[in-house]
């Protein structure tokens, strides 16, 4: 493995600006048979099945079976259950074809099951390179899944590249390097396959990247086409009119930063209009005012677009946040509908992405069609119903002065996936109604391979004034929420006291979901109701899915805390931090028996040794913290139970601290060395921060 990686990496830096796309001249008819797209499609259109991401190229997430409904789920129950040997966050969306099941787990761990009985048939290891994970995944060591085609499995690694295994098997048939590896890339999104090609886009926009989505022949592994989604430097040309004209809508000098638009999640395919959709992610850094001085919409940060499979063609887009400032990414689920409004039909393409508003475009032509807050919000008042752009309050271009915005950068709604129900003409939607403090840093210095989002202090400061120079208070909630995209109006929601994962319908009239609390929980479709609930042990991020074998429905959902807010923490993974975190594959049906056995209690013991700091070190520390630290090991030095929380180190820990901090002892582990930008001096002044939080819990007397 390591030499052919080896020879990836040095094939990767000899081409990868100017490579020539030869599959697209090749003629290779067993990927791209017609007959293969239709049978695919016909495959689709088998409730046993869930051979896509969302089940169909339509990414609804809507299971036709039925024998698992609001009168019978009583009666549903454990039927099997896997524990992986991962320990990160999970959330995969598991594939079902013919009865076989395919996952992704932390490090991208790859297995197939007996869908039926749990039996493990295979599994792989593509051997992640954990200091590349360490240095450039900013949300853990996640993969949201694979995808299958023609007796092949399609996985994407972390680490940038691209795999095709044999479904039969397990064995490696290809592989190929995706990203320049001296650029700070990953991959976290579940490949699709359309027509033959795999598609694969990449995630680093906050690390200062250009983003693009790549189409690879699915019998090959030769690139067939890749379409970027923000201009590069200009002196250099442009690939096509598309980038050309994205180019307009960019002043200064973008290109230094890689620009963002990273292609991380989403994508829907209509075969009908022969359109593939995929959203793109925010630009580096957030704020538009340092990236593109001089203004303009930025293209194609925060948009859905619209390309033609074989080619990569540019058709149409559509951008929902014009000079992307917050981190309003539109790489949220992109679900395709046939909608009833004003009376007539419309083939709709709609979204909840993070900025708040919940989206219904044509998919044809990409026109605007409504545009409504699933949240309160306060960057802006309304989306214009002429030009279908945000109406931004004047406010919402905070400054060095700093500005409290309703939703902070995690979003109304995060990459945790949407559903939509045609029976009842619902979308079911994961929200959370999170406000962030937004203040520009001054000046702004670009730090390669570190996250440049060019706010102070990350999601950690508060401190914020609202409009009128009024302390605002902070305001969290999260729920589900049932929204009717033919009217753009919420029917009902639920709350919850923890975070929400992603959401399964199905036309038994029920909405599976999965919550940080670790209940799996299933609703009644047209009313909320909670009709069912099992405790799984574990919080819960992706969706789940229902399949059918030998005439039984099953609901398979995957579990395991972790991801960006499960290793940001804070109060609300307090609970989880003295569990351990198991990841599982978690299987349901009808008369299901099976037991689970309960997380193991971790044994912690607070006992940090002297403070060595000054009260000037220990301030200077918190700010270096909250620079550097938090993402990983937790808000105000408060883990999630992910990765250790530093209160506890014990003292052969803080003996090695200049070690592990500079020079990168625990790489391996994932623990990246920080020595080519923090000093011995940088890294004492944090570990005195970390001390003081350690000692001033212990003098409180809470139990750890």
């Amino acid at each position: 493995m390591t030499n052919v990686r080896t020879l990836l990496l040095l094939f990767a830096l000899m081409c990868v600006s100017g490579c020539e796309e030869r599959a697209a001249q090749q003629d290779i008819p067993s990927a791209h048979d017609e007959g293969h797209h239709e049978a695919f499609l016909i495959s689709m259109e088998d409730p046993a099945q869930w051979v896509s991401h969302g089940r169909t190229y339509s990414e609804q997430r809507f299971s036709p079976l039925t024998q698992i409904n609001t009168e019978s789920i009583s009666d549903l129950g454990l039927a099997w259950s896997f524990d992986l040997p991962t320990r990160r966050g999970i959330e995969a969306t598991p594939i079902v074809v013919d009865g076989v099941m395919y996952v992704s787990a932390a490090w991208n761990l790859i297995y197939a099951f007996d869908a039926k009985t749990g039996a493990k048939l295979w599994s792989y290891d593509p051997e992640v390179s954990r200091p590349w994970v360490a240095k450039y995944a900013c949300c853990d060591a996640v993969s949201r899944g694979v995808a299958v085609w023609q007796g092949k499995v399609y996985a994407a690694t972390l680490d940038g590249r691209l795999l095709a295994l044999d479904g039969a098997s397990g064995a490696l048939l290809w592989e190929v390097l995706t990203i320049d590896p001296s650029k700070p890339y990953t991959i976290t999104g579940a490949p699709r396959v359309v027509k033959g090609n795999v598609l694969i886009g990449n995630s680093g926009a906050d690390y200062g990247v250009r983003g693009y989505l790549s189409a690879y022949d699915a019998e090959t592994g030769e690139r067939v086409w890749r379409f970027y989604t923000v201009p590069g430097n200009p002196d250099d040309g442009f690939e096509n009119d598309a980038m050309r004209m994205a180019a307009e809508t960019w002043t200064g000098d973008w290109w230094r930063y890689g620009g963002g638009g990273t292609v991380w999640n989403s994508m829907a395919y209509d075969p009908d209009l022969d359109l593939l959709y995929f959203g793109v992610g925010n630009g580096t850094p957030w704020s538009r005012d340092l990236r593109s001085p001089g203004g303009g919409d930025n293209l194609f940060l925060s948009s859905i677009v619209a390309v033609r499979p074989d080619t990569g063609e540019y058709v149409w887009h559509y951008q929902t946040t014009p000079g992307e400032s917050w981190n309003y990414s539109a790489v949220e689920s992109i679900i395709l509908a046939d909608l009833i409004i004003d009376g007539r039909m419309r083939k709709a393409v709609i979204q909840a992405p993070k900025n708040g508003f919940f989206y219904v475009l044509d998919r044809e032509t990409g026109a605007f069609i409504s545009a409504q807050p699933y949240i309160a919000l306060n960057w802006a008042s309304h989306v214009d119903p002429k030009t279908g752009r945000p109406v931004k309050y004047p406010f919402a271009h905070y400054g060095t002065e700093g500005r409290l915005i309703v939703p902070g950068p995690s979003g109304g709604h995060s990459w945790y996936p949407m559903s939509y129900n045609p029976q009842t003409g619902l979308a079911y939607i994961p929200v959370q109604d999170v406000p962030n403090s937004y203040q520009q840093v001054s000046p702004f210095e670009f730090k390669p391979g570190y996250q440049n989002t060019g706010i102070a202090e990350g999601v950690t400061n508060f401190r914020a004034r609202n409009p009128q120079d009024q302390k605002q208070p902070l305001k969290f909630g999260v729920y589900l929420i049932a929204w009717d995209p033919a009217e753009n109006k919420e029917r009902w929601r639920v709350p919850h006291q923890s975070l929400g994962g992603g959401t399964l319908t199905t036309a038994g009239n029920l909405v599976f979901q999965g919550l940080g609390s670790g209940a799996f929980v299933a609703f009644d479709a047209q009313t909320g109701d909670k009709v069912w609930s099992y405790m799984t042990g574990t919080p819960i991020m992706p969706g789940a899915v229902s399949y059918e074998v030998d005439g039984e429905q099953y609901i398979t959902v995957m579990v395991g805390r972790g991801g960006g807010s499960g290793l940001v923490g804070g109060p609300m993974g307090m609970a989880w931090q003295q569990v351990e975190n198991l990841n599982r594959v978690l299987t349901f049906k009808l008369g299901g028996q099976s037991k689970l056995s309960p997380p193991l209690k971790i044994a912690r013991v607070l006992d940090p040794p002297q403070q060595g700091a000054t009260e000037e070190q220990i301030s200077e520390g918190k700010v270096l913290y909250d620079t550097y630290c938090y993402m990983c090991h937790g808000l105000d030095v408060m883990s999630g139970g992910v990765i250790p929380d530093l209160k506890y180190s014990d003292q052969t820990v803080h003996e090695q601290w200049i070690d592990i901090v500079i020079d990168g002892a625990l790489e391996e582990n994932g623990m990246r060395s920080f020595g080519d930008i923090l000093s011995k001096e940088d890294a004492l002044a944090i570990q005195g921060y970390v001390l003081a939080k350690a000692h001033a819990l212990k003098k409180r007397h809470i139990a750890p």
